[in-house]
C-alpha cells in the first residue's frame, strides 16, 4: 500500500508515518510537508534512512507540485494531516489558518478529483463542534458550532469535503480526533509545555481557572484507530475518535507535576483567552465498531511523555526561544493592540 501523507513530518503526522511504517513491511510513505515551525525533518529523526520513506518539502497550496507527485507515486491513499493547529496563534493571526486549513485542503480535494485518488483521509478535530454542556457529547453528526479562527477553519475544510462528496463523488473520509499527546508534540501545546517549564521551575499558566475540560488521547493509539480507518473505514463516513478521558486543565497540569515531584506552587493563573470554550466531548460509538478502543491509560500515557521529554532535550531545546511557549498569555499583545 501507497501512502501520501500531507504533513507527515508534525506532531500526529510523524507519529503516524512511524507506526505504519514499523507495523507493515509492504508499505511505501511519502511525505509531502512544507516544514513551517511544527513541522519539522527531526520529527522523522529515527525513520529517515529506512527505503520505503521518501519526503518531499512543499506546500499543499501548490496544487501543480502536488498534482505531479500524485502524477509520479500514483498513492492508493492521501491522508491530510497539513494543518495550522495552535489556537493562540489563529487568535493572533488567522491568515495562515484559512490558507492552509481552508484553500490547501481545497487544493488537496481538486488533486483527488482530477487523477482518481482511490482513497482521502482528512484530519479534523473535535474542536469543530465547539462548546459542549456536560450533559452532551457530539455524535457525527452534531452542529459545528467552532468559536476560534482555528477551528471555524477546520470546520469549513469539513464542509468543503462533505460538498466535494455530494457533487463529485470523492471517496473521502473525515476524522474527528480528541486532544492528542505524546512524543514530538510541539511544546506550544499544554502537555509538553508543562513538562518542560516544569523541568526548569518555570511558572505554568493555567487559563482562568483551569476548568476547561478536555478529552486526552496517547497519540499511539490514535495511529491505531487511524490505520484502522484506512483499511476498513466506509468512504462518505465521519469517524470521531475520542478517548473517553476527559480532564480538567488544572487536573492535567497538577498530574504533570505529581509525576515530576513538582510543587503545585508552580501554577500560575492567567488571563483567559478570548473565546475559549469550557468542553470538548465526542461519542465514538462508529471507530469501536470497527474494533478499536483505546490501549493507553492516562497515567501510562503521562509518564511515557514525561520520559521521552526528559530523554530527548535535544530536540525541543532548539525551541525554546518561541513566544508561545515563553509568554504565559501570548495572544494578548495583539488582541489589545
Amino acid at each position: 500500500m501507497r501512502f501520501l501523507i500531507t504533513g507527515g513530518a508534525g506532531f500526529m503526522g510523524s507519529n503516524f508515518v512511524r507506526f505504519i511504517l514499523r507495523s507493515y513491511s509492504d508499505v511505501d510513505v511519502i511525505v509531502y510537508d512544507k516544514l513551517t515551525y511544527a513541522g519539522r525533518i527531526e520529527n522523522l529523526h529515527d525513520v529517515w534512512n529506512d527505503k520505503r520513506l521518501k519526503f518531499i518539502k512543499e506546500d499543499i497550496c501548490n496544487e501543480t507540485s502536488l498534482g505531479n507527485v500524485v502524477k509520479k507515486y500514483e498513492p492508493d491513499v492521501i491522508i491530510n494531516f497539513a494543518a495550522e493547529t495552535h489556537v493562540d496563534r489563529s487568535i493572533n493571526e488567522p491568515s495562515p489558518f484559512l490558507k492552509t486549513n481552508v484553500f490547501g485542503t481545497f487544493v488537496i480535494l481538486e488533486v483527488v478529483r482530477k487523477y482518481n485518488i482511490p482513497l482521502l483521509i482528512h484530519l479534523s478535530t473535535d474542536e469543530v463542534y465547539g462548546d459542549l454542556p456536560e450533559n452532551a457529547s457530539a455524535s457525527e453528526d452534531y452542529p459545528l458550532r467552532p468559536s476560534s479562527p482555528y477551528s471555524a477553519s477546520k470546520a469549513s475544510a469539513d464542509l468543503l469535503i462533505q460538498g466535494y462528496r455530494r457533487t463529485y463523488g470523492i471517496p473521502a473520509i473525515i476524522v474527528r480526533p480528541c486532544n492528542n499527546y505524546g512524543p514530538y508534540q510541539y511544546p506550544e501545546k499544554l502537555i509538553p509545555k508543562t513538562i518542560i517549564r516544569a523541568l526548569h521551575n518555570k511558572p505554568i499558566p493555567i487559563y482562568g481557572r483551569g476548568d476547561q475540560v478536555r478529552d486526552w488521547l496517547f497519540v499511539e493509539d490514535f495511529c491505531k484507530a487511524l490505520d484502522l480507518i484506512v483499511r476498513k473505514g466506509r468512504k462518505g463516513e465521519i469517524y470521531n475518535i475520542p478517548g473517553f478521558n476527559e480532564k480538567r486543565n488544572i487536573d492535567v497540569v497538577k498530574a504533570i507535576l505529581k509525576l515530576m515531584n513538582k510543587p503545585l506552587s508552580l501554577i500560575k493563573h492567567v488571563a483567559d483567552r478570548p473565546g475559549h470554550d469550557r468542553r470538548y466531548s465526542m461519542v465514538g460509538d462508529k471507530i469501536v465498531a470497527l474494533g478499536w478502543k483505546p490501549k493507553t491509560k492516562w497515567i501510562e500515557g503521562l509518564r511515557k511523555t514525561i520520559d521521552w521529554y526528559l530523554n530527548n532535550a535535544w530536540w525541543w531545546k532548539p525551541l525554546l526561544t518561541d513566544k508561545y511557549f515563553m509568554s504565559e498569555t501570548p495572544w494578548e499583545t495583539t488582541i489589545k493592540g
